[in-house]
């Protein structure tokens, strides 16, 4: 078997796959990519078992047909290197030998058959729906830094993805933070829900296209989930469970409304966030009229500091203590000038709403939980 094709082409379709390769893998076949040439196209198949991706690229020139298990690391490693040329792979299905030339260079390496590598799912009696490109990587970055890592609650570490007619959501939680992305602006034929997993959400989010124009078909069955874009197909195994009932946790009464300038707010946790306790990152906020006073302090150490900042406030004067790091990570995920955060009590979770999104048919709300204030 014989084919050409061009080294940067190669090589930037192997890297929008090669996320979903594992360092660690029980079976050494998935140290590999599956090439399988068809006629004037390559498809290339990368697998942990419970995610496969596949990608199709156009080839210059190719004889026969076929498929075999290639190393991914020494290709993808020999490829870096190489200007954009046209490269050769002149492949021995008999020995499994590989020979690739490139310009004046020429390297061999051993292949792998193709039997022994995993058969990607088949998805039979799927549902599917289309989202815009963009629309669903924004879905993505928005809850994914809410997502948990705990083994032992398998649910909490992805993201649920909620379809209606009226609209559609995705919700992540790890019980100290929580975000909930809506958009009225698509919607599916019939209620559903599944839980998606991270490692393929990730790799999602750095591939898909930031067009407003690319439409993603997204297909799903009970046990698997399969997005197709442009020459690029990923499925994954959906995350068996029941959602923990997240409404529940979203105080409906919150009387007190803080609206501050996000930037100034951010970068003043960061500075204050530095003197904290290292384990809790506990720092205060206490509002009183129309200034918002942020302190921490480290015993410990005798580190301590303490900033005031302007703001609008409606409600009580009150105090209440968040994890630094939690609030950082919020209020980076926000896009607007603006933030309002919606609290009642300083034992229960303080609200995070972009104030004047652009967005009409966006819905996006940012819970943290509060961290007990050490009097």
């Amino acid at each position: 078997m014989k084919f050409i094709v061009s080294s940067s082409t190669l090589l930037k379709n192997l890297q929008s796959v090669s996320g979903v390769l594992k360092t660690n893998n029980t079976l050494p076949i998935l140290d590999d990519f599956l090439f399988d040439v068809q006629e004037d196209s390559l498809t290339v198949t990368a697998s942990d078992l419970e995610t496969t991706m596949t990608v199709r690229i156009p080839l210059e020139q190719s004889e026969e047909t076929g498929q075999i298990a290639i190393p991914a690391r020494i290709l993808l490693e020999t490829l870096k290197t190489l200007p954009d040329i046209p490269i050769t792979f002149n492949i021995n299905m008999e020995s499994l030998g590989i020979e690739i030339s490139a310009g004046e260079g020429n390297y061999k390496l051993s292949g792998h058959s193709h039997d022994e590598y995993p058969q990607k799912p088949e998805l039979e009696d799927a549902t599917s729906i289309k989202l815009k490109s963009d629309m669903l990587g924004r879905a993505i970055t928005k809850t994914i830094i809410a997502a948990g890592n705990d083994d032992l609650r398998p649910v909490m570490s992805g993201v649920l993805c909620e379809l209606s007619p009226e609209d559609i959501g995705f919700v992540a939680t790890d019980a100290h933070k929580l975000v909930r992305y809506r958009r009225t602006d698509a919607a599916a034929n019939e209620a559903t829900s599944f839980i998606l997993p991270k490692k393929p959400l990730n790799q999602l989010k750095n591939i898909l296209p930031v067009s407003e124009e690319e439409d993603v078909n997204i297909e799903y069955t009970p046990t698997n989930a399969s997005f197709s874009f442009e020459n690029i197909n990923l499925v994954c195994r959906l995350i068996d469970g029941k959602y923990p009932n997240y409404n529940a946790v979203i105080p409906q009464e919150n009387p007190n409304k803080l609206v501050i300038e996000r930037q100034p707010f951010l970068n003043a946790i960061r500075r204050v966030g530095i003197f904290a306790n290292q384990s809790t990152h506990q720092i205060r906020l206490k509002i009183s009229g129309q200034e918002l006073y942020l302190s921490a302090e480290d015993i410990d150490y005798s580190n301590e500091a303490k900033e005031r900042l302007n703001c609008n406030y409606e409600g009580e004067d009150m105090e209440i203590g968040f994890s630094s790091k939690f609030l950082v990570e919020m209020l980076n995920n926000i896009d607007t000038e603006e933030v309002r955060i919606e609290m009642s009590e300083p034992n229960r979770a303080g609200i995070l709403y972009p104030v004047n999104d652009e967005n009409q048919n966006e819905d996006i709300l940012m819970l943290v939980m509060p961290v007990m204030l050490n009097q």
